[in-house]
C-alpha cells in the first residue's frame, strides 16, 4: 500500500520535472498553494 509520504514524493517528483512551482501547479488545479505543500509533505487533516 502506498502511503502518503510516498504520494507526495511523486506529485513534487511530477511538478519539479515540469519546472512548476507549488503555486503554479496550485493554480492550475484550482487549489490553494498550501494544499500542494500539504500533499507533498504527507501532512493532511481529511
Amino acid at each position: 500500500m502506498i502511503n502518503q509520504t510516498e504520494i507526495g514524493k511523486f506529485i513534487a517528483k511530477c511538478r519539479k520535472e515540469k519546472k512548476l512551482t507549488q503555486a503554479q501547479l496550485a493554480e492550475k488545479l484550482n487549489i490553494t498553494d498550501r494544499a500542494v505543500s500539504k500533499w507533498e509533505t504527507g501532512v493532511s487533516h481529511s
